[in-house]
């Protein structure tokens, strides 16, 4: 019988429909070992693993031949896996695109929105029970309407995000990448990154992970901003050179920022979480019990087609 590994607790909907297959289900959170990992490659036939599942070309030269014709992955994001050792060794690699894009995209307007009007300045004022009554100069922030956006990266994640700004904020819309697109909103292209960063006021970054795209905000790009600029991150946390931008936050720089992931996740310096002027999120992009099962379900049939020889619908 076919054998499965299922690397984080499923939701219902995943043990229904592997009815028939041989499935191991790991009962923690946590990711694979080099141990598992390793052993996971020999034993079973399709894996479903996801971030922090560290599938290097180290792991796969260990792994001779392996038994695993599919690395199933949960999320969009696969730079934890080498793709390029992975097919070498035979083995196909998925994702689940599509399924996070509104979601992910709503999480950059939490983070712009909270970042712009101190929100999260303004929620731990409340709770510390110092909080003193209105006045006409409390917690001053940016007000985003009619402001100008900056997405890099204008795929999917990107393009749903300016969609967001331009209708529902009437923000001009920039953006940079390889190459201009043809969109359905207004958006000026720019060749060059510098140039836009610091020709906007709110920076939104939705590239993918990976070598081409590590530490891509460096403390060169983060001195090009405006002084008022805000950075938000709903990429991949190494996309942002996390040392500098704390410096540049310390020294007000730029005028704030808004992190959903971490250079060194699930590790946060202190020295950032002293800070007032950043939003911190706990990895919230595609967190919605709607959208997860979503992801499930598109990396479960990705697993299902590899194991049985086919080629995935969502093969990267």
């Amino acid at each position: 019988m076919t054998k499965l590994l299922i690397a984080r607790p499923a939701p219902d909907e995943v043990h229904t429909a592997l009815e028939g297959f041989d499935v191991t289900y790991r009962e923690t959170s946590a990711p694979l070992s080099i141990d598992e990992i390793c052993a996971a490659l020999r034993e079973y036939d399709g894996i479903l693993p996801t971030l922090g599942d560290a599938f290097s070309s180290d792991i796969f030269a260990q792994v001779d031949a392996p038994r695993c014709k599919i690395l199933a992955n949960f999320g969009v994001g696969y730079n934890h896996i080498d793709t390029v050792a992975a097919q070498a060794a035979g083995v196909q690699v998925s994702n689940t695109p599509g399924a996070v894009t509104d979601a992910t995209a709503d999480i950059a307007m939490t983070l712009m929105l909270m970042a712009a009007r101190r929100a999260g300045e303004g929620e731990r004022l409340v709770r510390s029970g110092k909080w003193t009554g209105w006045h006409p100069s409390q917690l001053l922030g940016m007000h985003l309407t009619g402001k100008t956006v900056g997405i890099v990266g204008m795929g999917r994640i990107g393009q749903a995000v300016a969609r967001r700004c331009h209708y529902g904020f009437s923000m001009d819309v920039k953006y940079f990448g390889r190459s201009a697109k043809t969109l359905a909103f207004p958006a000026e292209y720019f060749s060059e990154l510098k140039d836009l960063l610091g020709a906007v006021d709110v920076v939104v970054i939705a590239v993918p992970g990976g070598d081409e795209t590590h530490h891509l905000i460096d403390a060169d790009m983060l001195a090009a901003m405006q002084p008022h600029g805000l950075l938000i991150n709903i990429s991949r946390g190494n996309v942002v050179k996390e040392s500098a931008l704390i410096t540049a936050l310390q020294n007000r720089i730029i005028g704030g920022a808004g992190l959903d992931v971490y250079e060194f996740e699930p590790i946060v310096p202190e020295a950032l979480r002293a800070l007032d002027n950043v939003v911190l999120l706990p990895h919230l992009g595609t967190s919605s019990a709607e959208v997860r099962v979503d992801m499930w379900m598109m990396a479960v049939e990705n697993l299902k087609a590899g194991v049985a020889g086919k080629t995935p619908p969502n093969l990267v």
